[in-house]
Order: C-alpha cells, then sequence, then structure tokens
C-alpha cells in the first residue's frame, strides 16, 4: 500500500523535532530518510509507526488516515511492521517461535506455513529450533525482518537495520533485503545515517537536517542534482570550481561548458564538480597529482588545476599516475549543478564545514 506524510510537526514539550516533513511512497517502493544523528529521522519513523502523536498534518497508509492531531490509531492496528536497530528478538524463544509471535490469530497450519515461508524467504531454514544467542548478526536481522513481515503489513519500518553489522555484511544483507522486499511488492521506509546504505537499498531519499526533508528525491537525483550545497556535502565527496557566465556559456578551470537552465542570479557562480565528473584527457588542461588514495578497483586523485583550485577525480586502478605527475583532464558531466559563489569553494568530503 501506499504511504502519505504530509507536512507533519513533532516534538517533546516545546522543544520541535520534526518540521513540516513530508514524503510519499507507492505500492511497493522502498524509501530511506537519511541524516546524521539528532535530525529527527528516527522521530519520524516511530510517528509513522503510532508511537509518537503528532502535532499537526496527517499520516495515512493505504488511503486510511492514521495519525493527525485529533486521530491517532493504536501502533497494532496500523498494519505497519517494525524492524528496531537492535533487532529485539525474544531470547527464549526459537526462530520460529520469533517468526510467528504475531500470527496468533491464524490456525496452526496456516501459521506453521506462513512462518516456513519466511523463513524460506529469508534463508533460515533449517534454523527454526535455534534460539538468537545460537545466531550470527546477520541471521538475526532476518529473523527480525521474518517477524516484521509475518503479519503481512501494508508498510515496513526499518530503523538503522544494519548498524550492528559490519561492513562487508551491511552491503550484503543490503542487497539480499532489497530483493527480499521487491519480491513481495512490501512498501518500506527505513532510516540510516550512511548514504551508501540509503543508496543501495532505496528507490527514493530523503535528506533530513534540524527536522526539515532538505530534499526527497531519486538516489541519481540526489547525488547528480543536489538541492542545497549541504545535500551535495552529505551525499558524497565533490569539489566546487569558481566559474563565469559569459552569454550561454559557463567558463571555469577546466574550459567553457553549456549554461544550465536551471542557474542561480548573478554572472559569477560556484560549480558542483563530482569526482566520477572527470575524466583522463591528453589533450585537456593538466592537472598536477597533489595527493591520492587507493581504493582497488579506483584511485581518488587530488588534482591541482591551473590558477590552484583543486578538485578530487575518481579513475579506474589501471589509470596509475604519481603525485607530483602532471595529468591532463577533462569535464565529463552529464549534469551541471551551480550554487551562488558567495559561499565557499574548494574540495568538500562527506559532513565537512563546505556542507552549509
Amino acid at each position: 500500500m501506499s504511504l502519505l506524510v504530509d507536512d507533519i510537526h513533532l516534538g517533546y514539550g516545546d522543544l520541535p523535532v520534526i518540521k513540516g516533513l513530508s514524503l510519499t511512497l507507492n505500492d511497493g517502493e522502498i524509501g530511506c530518510l537519511l541524516g546524521a544523528s539528532g535530525c529527527g529521522k528516527t522521530t519520524a519513523l516511530r510517528a509513522i509507526a503510532g508511537f509518537e502523536p503528532l502535532k499537526h498534518g496527517v499520516i495515512r497508509v493505504g488511503g486510511q488516515t492514521v495519525s493527525s492531531p485529533d486521530k491517532q490509531i493504536a501502533p497494532e492496528k496500523r498494519s505497519v511492521g517494525m524492524v528496531f536497530q537492535d533487532h529485539a528478538l525474544f531470547p527464549h524463544l526459537n526462530v520460529s517461535d520469533n517468526v510467528a509471535f504475531g500470527l496468533r490469530g491464524l490456525n496452526k497450519a496456516d501459521r506453521e506455513q506462513r512462518v516456513q515461508s519466511l523463513l524460506e524467504l529469508t534463508g533460515l531454514t533449517g534454523l527454526d529450533q535455534r534460539y538468537p544467542h545460537e545466531l550470527s548478526g546477520g541471521q538475526q536481522q532476518r529473523v527480525a525482518l521474518a517477524r516484521a513481515l509475518a503479519p503481512e503489513p501494508a508498510v515496513l519500518l526499518m530503523d538503522e537495520p544494519f548498524s550492528n553489522l559490519d561492513t562487508r555484511l551491511r552491503r550484503r544483507m543490503g542487497e539480499e533485503i532489497r530483493g527480499m522486499l521487491k519480491a513481495r511488492g512490501t512498501t518500506t521506509l527505513l532510516v540510516t545515517h550512511d548514504q551508501h546504505e540509503a543508496f543501495a537499498l532505496a528507490d527514493r531519499v530523503g535528506l533530513l537536517k534540524d527536522g526539515r526533508m532538505l530534499q526527497w528525491d531519486s538516489p541519481y537525483q540526489i547525488y547528480h542534482r543536489p538541492a542545497s550545497r549541504y545535500v551535495a556535502a552529505f551525499t558524497g565527496r565533490g569539489s566546487y570550481l569558481n566559474a563565469v557566465i559569459k552569454g550561454d556559456s559557463l567558463v571555469h578551470a577546466l574550459g567553457q561548458s553549456p549554461l544550465p537552465e536551471d542557474r542561480p542570479a548573478g554572472n559569477e557562480v560556484a560549480l558542483l564538480i563530482r569526482p566520477d565528473d572527470i575524466r583522463p584527457d591528453p589533450n585537456g588542461p593538466q592537472a598536477k597529482v597533489v595527493a591520492r588514495q587507493f581504493q582497488g578497483a579506483e584511485i581518488l586523485y587530488r588534482l591541482r588545476l591551473d590558477g590552484g583550485e583543486e578538485v578530487n577525480a575518481l579513475f579506474p586502478s589501471h589509470d596509475d599516475y604519481p603525485v607530483d605527475s602532471m595529468i591532463g583532464v577533462h569535464l565529463d558531466a552529464q549534469h551541471l549543478v551551480l550554487f551562488p559563489a558567495d559561499q565557499p569553494s574548494g574540495v568538500i568530503s562527506p559532513l565537512s564545514s563546505d556542507a552549509v
């Protein structure tokens, strides 16, 4: 079913936490609320689950209002499932009983069939008699997911679902769980502070800051067409080049580019460059390698252009250039993103001080 969150406000006493949050998920879509600690993303999830009352706005699941200032449907009656950060498995129940916990309304045969189907879906077949302490972190995560899916909720909520797993397992679990949710057509909203996790799992991503939604869009648009410098900095590395608008062209240290339609006022602007926007080109402007970071299949370079400006560039590791070498480059950006020039330029990395 669809999920609609329309202009919700909530807080604790006189302290506002969520300030006008809106988002929409269609049936079967996976969305993600992304942001730093304290931005309000978990509070928003709790409000959708029914654990926090609204001061303003409305939440609808499948077209039915489940939360508003004068209406609050109980969490267990919302057809909303939730996977908690710490899994919250019952230690005294085995895997099968944990998954079946919310199925007391079914007869024994239907309950057992539902449990076995979910154990097969989540790769837990044969582990039904084990207890949580006998499982790995990834297996516990699957049990929590199976338990949340067992009542066949209209919407599934996931609170930092992979935070307790190591990096390698998080990536593998993310791929597996996205496949499971898509196969079942389960509308899902998760929260995370990890942009890589958000991009890998979600169809739509919303970046929150201080309780406000800065941008709700596809991962591609969030990364390549960020609505603000904060969004650009939070969602990946990048660089800003000073640029000048001359007629229908944009002139900068990497040459000249067609002027995009969505441009800020004034003739002087800052051009956002992502590392993958730059390509080696023996006939292009010369740049000096001032630093490099080997990343396996790729190498991240910091290049100093003529005039002293620096940019990040990400090349395949076969393009191996030592520090202090000179290389030719060209700009290969599909979308030029411009910001006002009165804000700081230079190299940025996620959550840097340039993210204002």
